[in-house]
């Protein structure tokens, strides 16, 4: 068996979302990954079954039809972009850290990829579990996402199964139809089919969309105990779920046909989960299983264990599942829909254990995701060294549901008022939630350090996307050392093209 035939072999599993054997022999030697082809990936259209029905979604494929990528321990990331898609596009490599010019964001230096046209990118990748996205207008509403693993060494030694589970909401509707509902002012919740059905009260009067500078609302989790992320302030609604959406999938399928996973008794797997969700936060859900989180964001963490984890959208969770030996059943790993009973998820079936039919939704709605994990979480590394901050940012997200406006600062983009950095500053960004909803936070081109929730100093995760609750605050830390123009903007898609984006611009950058 040769090297390459063996790489593609694993590559095949990997990107459909099946278990991944372990097989030290895939790592490439030096000189055969440095002298590797460029891979080639194409952005195009292809089918899914979403309950019974037929849909055409958009798709990121190999030449040997997989999904996505997976590099083993020293490969490149050499790749060709095809566009298939039969309309512009671009692909960001979301939790990379490439050169400025390669990081997938048109702008005014790098126009979106033509349809038929092929761009070219190579750099060294950041090892962890990422994604590819469309950051082209709302492509990836329409599932333009795939898996983007980068194995270490320490994988390849590790006596583990490694599988990939990739979350997305999904609607026969297209996307431009759901945000102009949104945009249009029908903003009584589940007045319009498709439009989301989720407030949280916190009293009796609505305060939907009101900036309110410098109020300060204890986080959920805290003695109010209703796992609300918002506070208990006397008439607060907090919004949920902009979007019903018609499905929510699993690796592409729902419940009524989910992926069952064969996995070995006594055996232990590395579930690397994504929620590639574009406007959908969940808990994952692990049942009787006790799991060790390993990774967030695809960055080492210090070993934090449990059976229900928060992961909010583009947020990565690397976890170790045990499998006991004497199981019976095949155990359920269940995305629950944040404030709604809808949920998705695969099945992990040891050989001759009963796999039992799951339903569509669960008995109870789900909260509101919050902080308190966050607050567990430490980077395994420790972090970034001590040294003084050079420069403070604070990042006011505003807006509201009605009219439906979400902004970075006072002006919505592209008229947002870019944050100026220097190369070799340390970097302190406060984002400041002045809004009723939260919002997962990204920067491209870097990975932060969390140090500081609700006023609370702490040492916390390495990320590259953060969830910022209601009316919440919270620190981070980077090292300003990857000049450019770096998009900074909430990560639920319908926000950001509602205008919740700026950059991070470093200067003397055209």
């Amino acid at each position: 068996m040769n090297t390459l035939f063996s790489r593609r072999r694993f590559l095949v599993a990997a990107g459909s979302g099946l278990a991944l054997p372990v097989l030290s022999s895939l790592a490439l030697p030096q000189a055969a990954r440095a002298e590797a082809a460029p891979l080639l990936l194409t952005a195009g259209r292809r089918s899914l079954e979403v309950g019974g029905k037929a849909a055409s979604v958009f798709g990121i494929t190999r030449a040997d039809g997989g999904h996505g990528l997976v590099l083993e321990p020293g490969e490149r990331f050499a790749v060709q972009l095809a566009n298939d898609s039969g309309e512009n596009t671009i692909i960001h490599w979301h939790g990379q850290t490439p050169p400025y010019g390669q990081d997938g964001v048109a702008d005014h230096l790098h126009p979106a990829l033509a349809p038929g046209r092929v761009a070219s990118y190579d750099f060294i990748p950041r090892s962890g579990t990422h994604w590819m996205h469309s950051h082209h207008g709302l492509q990836e509403a329409q599932l333009m996402a795939a898996p983007l693993v980068v194995r270490t060494e320490a994988d390849v030694r590790a006596d583990v199964q490694e599988v990939i589970l990739m979350l997305h909401d999904f609607s026969f509707r297209a996307p431009e139809e759901l945000l102009a509902g949104l945009a249009g002012g029908a903003m009584s919740h589940g007045a319009m089919p498709g439009m989301g059905g989720g407030q949280m009260p916190m009293g009796g009067m609505s305060m939907q969309g009101m900036s309110m500078p410098g109020m300060s609302m204890p986080e959920a989790g805290s003695a109010m105990g209703s796992g609300m992320a918002g506070m208990a302030m006397e008439g607060m609604v907090m919004d949920l779920n902009d979007i019903d959406y018609d499905a929510y999938l699993a690796n592409d399928r729902t419940l009524s046909d989910p992926q069952v996973v064969p996995v070995e008794r006594g055996g232990r797997v590395r579930l690397r989960i994504i929620n590639a969700a574009s406007g959908t936060a969940f808990w994952v859900d692990f049942g009787s299983l006790v799991v060790t989180v390993l990774a967030v964001d695809g960055n080492a963490a210090e070993p934090v264990t449990g059976s229900r984890f928060p992961l909010s959208m583009a947020q990565r969770l690397d976890v170790m599942v045990e499998i006991p030996a004497d199981a019976a059943e095949a155990f359920a790993v269940l995305a629950l829909r944040e404030g709604a009973r809808e949920r998705t998820g695969i099945l992990l079936a040891p050989k001759g254990a009963t796999v039992r039919k799951l339903a569509l939704a669960g008995e109870e709605e789900m909260p509101a995701l919050d902080l308190a994990f966050e607050r567990q979480l430490r980077a395994a590394d420790g972090g970034f060294a001590a040294r003084p901050v050079d420069r403070k940012v604070p990042v006011m997200l505003m807006g509201g549901m009605a009219p439906y406006q979400w902004s970075v600062g006072p002006a919505a983009w592209p008229d947002a008022t870019p944050f100026m950095v220097r190369q070799g500053e340390r970097v302190e960004l406060t984002f400041m939630n002045h809004t009723m909803m939260a919002h997962p936070m990204h920067l491209h081109g870097h990975h932060f350090q969390v140090v500081e929730i609700a006023g609370e100093a702490l040492a916390g995760a390495r990320r590259d996307t953060l969830l910022v609750p209601p009316m919440a605050t919270a620190k981070v830390i980077f090292d300003a050392d990857n000049p450019g123009r770096w998009p900074l903007h909430c990560h639920n898609l319908m926000h950001m093209q509602a205008g919740m984006m700026a950059e991070l611009l470093y200067e003397g950058v055209a």
